[in-house]
């Protein structure tokens, strides 16, 4: 399958984004936020192009809910999995190409297409500001966890309540928006 083109991906992006209802204020303040940020920026894929960028992450569960962290190796917090878009790639796919290199699991989105679950602005390293879009995949839990080599060692298998333990707020608000989609 092609990559989709830049246009393409954009209206992707922003059909996601309309799409989404925000769980809190704090969600809602990133979503306004994102939105205004992707229609303005040049290239809001590029991570080169301005140190402002979206990236794409996964909210990575099994089939009984149980969900995926890491721990970041630079930051040394646990996080989803997740990074920034590579050229000709949507933030959908960025999900699940950094799940796997991340992790080393294969994974399909819940549903069968791309499903936007949470969204958060935070800074990142080097001065970047990331517009997150966390999208909900799904693994079986009977893969292997073999992060990529260069990748933290440190990723699990976790319920949703430790999940929201380990990780910081904007992590388990992501955990709780995908119980509550897979609820539905």
């Amino acid at each position: 399958m092609s990559a989709p083109a830049r246009g393409d991906r954009l209206a992707e992006v922003l059909d996601h984004l309309a799409g989404h209802t925000p769980a809190d204020a704090i969600e809602a303040r990133s979503l306004s936020r994102t939105l205004a940020l992707t229609r303005w920026l040049p290239a809001p894929f590029d991570e080169d192009a301005d140190a402002t960028h979206l990236t794409g992450s996964a909210i990575v569960v099994d089939r009984r809910g149980h969900v995926v962290l890491h721990r970041h190796k630079r930051l040394g917090l646990w996080l989803q999995p997740g990074g920034h878009v590579d050229p000709g790639e949507s933030a959908a796919e960025a999900a699940a190409r950094e799940t796997l290199e991340e992790t080393g699991l294969v994974t399909d989105h819940h549903g069968g297409a791309p499903h936007l679950v949470h969204v958060d602005v935070h800074p990142a390293p080097r001065g970047h500001l990331h517009l997150d879009l966390r999208y909900l995949l799904v693994a079986d839990r009977s893969q292997a966890l073999a992060p990529g080599a260069g990748e933290s060692p440190d990723v699990g298998w976790f319920t949703p309540d430790e999940a929201c333990a380990i990780g910081d707020g904007s992590v388990a608000a992501a955990v709780r928006a995908a119980e509550r989609h897979l609820a539905r």
